[in-house]
C-alpha cells in the first residue's frame, strides 16, 4: 500500500475500508480521537448561493460561475467505446479453477477490456467533477464567513426536463462538498427554504410573480431594483439565511450588507 499521508499520533484505528475503482484498489483508514469539535459560530460576511443551469451558480455579491459540462467533454470517446462494445461477443466461458467446479466468466476477453475502458472514462468524469466541486467550495469560503443555500430535493430535479444536465452538474454532491469544506474552514453553512426565491424582490420583499425561463433580468415594479435574475434569487437566499440566524438585514447605498444590532449600526453611522 502506498501511504498518501502519515498516520497521526494519538488516533485510534477504528475501521479499514477497501475500495475497488476502475483505476485500481484503494484503502481507506478511519481513525477516532477523543476531542469535541465546537460548532461553527455565526460570523463574518454572509453569502447567498443560487444554483441553476444557465449559470452553475450565482452569489449575492454578483458573481456568476459558468456551468462546466463534464459529461459532454468525454461524451464522444464514451460513445465510441460503447458502440464498439455492442459488436463484441458477450458469452459465458468455463474457466478451469483450482477446485473441482469450474468458475464462469461473463463475456469474452475483448468485451471485458472494453468494459474496463468505459469504467475508467466514467471514473475520469466523476473525478473531474468532484475536483471542480472542491475548488469551487474553497473559492466560496474565501469570500464569506456564512454561506446560505437552498434546501432542494435533487431527486425530483433529476426527473425533470433537464434531468441529464442536472445529473451532470452534480448539485447534490456539490452541496455535500460545500458543507464539509465550510465545516473544515470554520464557515457557517445553512440551508433555507427554496420557495419563491426567483419571485421576490430582495430589496423590498415585493412578490413580483412567476417569470419565464427566458427572462433573465429581475426588474421590480415597486422599487425599481434591477439586477440579474439569479443574483436577485441569491440575495433572497442570503436575506432568508440572515433572518433564520437572527441577524438583521441592512444595506447601505452601495448595496453592502451590514450585520449587528440596529442600535450599533446607527451609532457607527452617526
Amino acid at each position: 500500500m502506498k501511504m498518501s499521508r502519515p498516520i497521526p499520533n494519538g488516533f485510534l484505528l477504528k475501521q479499514i475500508r477497501v475500495i475497488k475503482r476502475a483505476s485500481g484498489y484503494f484503502v481507506q483508514l478511519i481513525y477516532q480521537l477523543a476531542v469535541n469539535v465546537p460548532e461553527t459560530p455565526i460570523h463574518g460576511h454572509p453569502l447567498g448561493v443560487d444554483i441553476g443551469l444557465d449559470s452553475y451558480l450565482a452569489t449575492s455579491d454578483g458573481e456568476l460561475v459558468k456551468r462546466p459540462r463534464f459529461f459532454n467533454q468525454l461524451h464522444g470517446q464514451l460513445k465510441s467505446l460503447q458502440r464498439r462494445l455492442k459488436n463484441k461477443k458477450k458469452r459465458s466461458a468455463d474457466v478451469p479453477s483450482h477446485g473441482t467446479c469450474p468458475r464462469t466468466k461473463q463475456g469474452s476477453n475483448n468485451w471485458q477490456k472494453l468494459q474496463a475502458k468505459i469504467a475508467r472514462v466514467h471514473q475520469q468524469i466523476h473525478d473531474t467533477r468532484k475536483d471542480w466541486h472542491f475548488k469551487l467550495a474553497h473559492h466560496l469560503c474565501d469570500q464569506a464567513g456564512m454561506i446560505f443555500v437552498e434546501d432542494i430535493n435533487f431527486k425530483a430535479w433529476a426527473k425533470g426536463l433537464f434531468g441529464k444536465h442536472t445529473l451532470d452538474a452534480g448539485f447534490g454532491q456539490f452541496f455535500t462538498v460545500l458543507s464539509y469544506v465550510c465545516w473544515k474552514r470554520d464557515v457557517y453553512f445553512l440551508k433555507v427554504d427554496k420557495d419563491y426565491t426567483s419571485q421576490i424582490c430582495p430589496n423590498c420583499n415585493t412578490h413580483t410573480g412567476k417569470k419565464n425561463l427566458s427572462n433573465r433580468v429581475h426588474n421590480c415594479p415597486n422599487c425599481g431594483y434591477q439586477t440579474n435574475r439569479d443574483v436577485a434569487a441569491s440575495q433572497v437566499i442570503r436575506n432568508r439565511g440572515l433572518n433564520a440566524v437572527g441577524q438583521p438585514v441592512l444595506e447601505n447605498a452601495f448595496g453592502d450588507v451590514l450585520l449587528g444590532s440596529i442600535s450599533d449600526w446607527l451609532d457607527k453611522s452617526l
